[in-house]
């Protein structure tokens, strides 16, 4: 058995919520774990995946604004600025299907291999997998197969968040 490294390690306290001193506590044998995730239920702004990419939904942060969001209650988020999509359509099966509701943060910090959405500069929003990020270009890996892969200058993308959870 191999110990994980340290990029995996802390990848999985960012998804778990956990301090370093947490686990380190549980290796050592404690019983007893504290929780610091957030506990309860948020109402975060809601659209579907479709319209998201429509002028007026986002503010030039990458924000939700506008009128025509609906509400939805989710998993509680720390992110005051999260938001939720409806997918639509198949471009992201098998990860995600036709009414899936993800929550995405424009707050959460972005690395390779995550799941983001992204807003390009002619207005299109897409789920991808972030597959590779210099400071050039973003390379984006479709969650279907079946579609292909995209490249952009970072020139070309508004903004990118990440996705924190989904319905499934």
């Amino acid at each position: 058995m191999r110990w994980p490294s340290t990029e995996s390690l802390a990848k999985v306290l960012c998804a778990t919520g956990a301090k370093l001193e947490d686990f380190t506590a549980l290796v050592m044998g404690a019983r007893v774990v504290s929780d610091q995730r957030p506990k309860g239920r948020s109402k975060l702004p809601l659209i579907g995946m479709a319209q998201a990419g429509e002028y007026g939904f986002f503010d030039d942060g990458g924000y939700p604004a506008g009128a025509g969001w609906d509400e939805v209650e989710l998993p509680q988020t720390t992110d005051a600025n999260a938001y939720a999509l409806t997918i639509s359509g198949d471009s992201m099966e098998p990860v995600y299907r036709e009414g899936d509701a993800i929550v995405v943060s424009p707050a959460a910090p972005v690395r390779v291999g995550d799941r983001v959405v992204v807003r390009s500069v002619e207005g299109a929003v897409m789920a991808k997998l972030l597959s590779r990020r210099t400071a050039s270009r973003i390379e984006l890996t479709s969650l279907n197969p079946a579609y292909a892969d995209l490249s952009f200058a970072t020139r070309e993308v508004v903004w990118m968040h990440r996705i924190i959870w989904a319905s499934q």
